[in-house]
């Protein structure tokens, strides 16, 4: 697919050089923690899991007030979310809009909770100890205990979850290239407007196009996610 490889590298010098206008992503709404500490991989894993079918902005925007406000800050200590009364937790992941449904998406964050505190003694750090960091036996196991994981197990957010933490906090990865690019609504309609895939193709289908067409070259499918998602943000400009 020499026309699309051809579009990708454009995509990609794009982006570097700044014509992407991609200098401030979602999850650029961060308070700053040290890269290396347990709580930056629990800021950037626990809203992760509601990042489905809503603007990304607003859940990170969401994400950093309630992190900075003394009432909900709690919210991103597993042990403290276990202990508290569903009703409460209910109200703080609403207070801010980290929560849009009321019932929910407050289960998906204490299950995630339950999940740490219980297997992990509420550290992530463990969870990807045990994993040795490894994207591949990390996958393996939220995909096979996917109610242990809920969302962060789904094809869209458990790549995409992966390829935060290995921009956003110091720990290295292994085998990030066998991350697939996180099909989302942006990525989907960059493909389509590439001629990669169909109108109507599936996020699977999508996922699978750019895994063949970017097999033995230089770029791992997700290295393009950031790339195709800022290009369908400002309607296809620059032109590749």
């Amino acid at each position: 697919m020499p026309t699309i490889l051809k579009a990708v590298e454009k995509l990609v010098a794009h982006h570097r050089s700044g014509r992407l206008q991609g200098e401030v992503m979602p999850e650029d709404a961060n308070p700053g923690l040290a890269k290396d500490s347990e709580e930056n991989l629990r800021y950037f894993t626990l809203p992760m899991a509601l990042n489905y079918q809503r603007d990304s902005y607003a859940l990170w925007k969401s994400a950093l007030a309630a992190y900075r406000d003394p009432e909900t800050a709690f919210l991103f200590d597993p042990d403290k979310v276990v202990a508290t009364p569903f009703a409460e937790l209910q109200q703080a992941l609403l207070k801010h809009k980290v929560a849009l449904q009321p019932n929910k998406h407050p289960q998906i964050w204490l299950k995630l909770c339950e999940t740490l505190v219980s297997e992990y003694n509420s550290r992530l750090k463990s969870f990807f100890d045990a994993h040795e960091f490894d994207v591949m036996q990390i996958m393996a196991t939220v995909t096979a205990q996917k109610k242990k994981y809920p969302y962060l197990a789904g094809p869209k957010i458990s790549n995409y979850w992966l390829y935060v933490l290995s921009q956003y906090t110091s720990h290295t990865f292994k085998n990030l290239s066998a991350l697939s690019v996180a099909p989302d609504t942006h990525v989907v309609q960059a493909s389509v407007h590439l001629g990669l895939v169909p109108p109507g193709a599936s996020n699977t289908e999508v996922a699978a196009a750019w895994e063949k067409a970017l097999r033995n070259t230089a770029y791992a499918p997700i290295d393009i996610h950031t790339p195709l998602w800022l290009w369908s943000r400002q309607n296809f400009l620059p032109e590749v």
